[in-house]
C-alpha cells in the first residue's frame, strides 16, 4: 500500500518536482553559513518528498546524537529568525490540505503535506527516516511513558 501511495504521489500529482525544487531551495540554503542548518532541513525534507509514504520526519533529539554546542546554539538562532517565513509557509499548505480534501483524488497528497507541516514550520535539526525506525522510536517513548507512569 505504502509503495502504491509513492507511485500515485509521484505521477499523476508530480512529488518528484517538489522534492526536486525542495533540494535546491535546501541546496541555496547550504551555500549560506547562515542559512545552513535550514539546508540541512530541506534537504532531509526532500528525501522524505521522495517517499513520503514510506518514511517520516522526526527530531534529530529524538535519535539521541550527540550535536556540538555550537551548531545546537546557532541552529536555536536560525529558528527564531526562520519563524515568519515558517510560519507564512505553514498558512499557505493549511489552505493547500484544505483544497486537496475537497477532491478524492486530492486527499493522498494532502496527507503527505498534512505530514510535512512541523517541518516546514521548523527545518532545523529534522531528520527523514524510514517509517519502521520512526515506528520504534514511538514504541518505545510510549514504553518509557508508562514505565515512568507505573513505578
Amino acid at each position: 500500500m505504502r509503495t502504491l501511495g509513492n507511485i500515485l504521489w509521484h505521477f499523476p500529482f508530480f512529488g518528484f518536482l517538489s522534492a526536486l525544487a525542495t533540494f535546491l531551495i535546501g541546496s541555496l540554503f547550504l551555500i549560506t553559513v547562515i542559512g545552513a542548518p535550514i539546508g540541512l532541513g530541506l534537504i532531509q525534507l526532500s528525501k522524505f518528498l521522495l517517499a513520503p509514504f514510506s518514511s517520516e520526519m522526526i527530531d534529530q533529539k529524538d535519535l539521541k546524537k550527540d550535536q556540538n554546542q555550537l551548531w545546537q546554539s546557532f541552529s536555536f538562532i536560525v529558528k527564531i529568525i526562520y519563524f515568519p517565513i515558517g510560519l507564512l509557509l505553514v498558512i499557505v499548505t493549511i489552505f493547500q490540505i484544505a483544497g486537496l480534501f475537497i477532491t478524492l483524488v486530492g486527499i493522498p497528497v494532502a496527507l503527505v503535506l498534512a505530514k510535512s507541516l512541523s517541518t516546514f514550520m521548523n527545518p532545523v535539526d529534522k531528520v527523514c527516516v524510514d517509517k519502521a525506525v520512526a515506528d520504534e522510536l514511538a514504541a518505545r517513548k510510549a514504553k518509557a511513558k508508562v514505565d515512568k507512569a507505573f513505578s
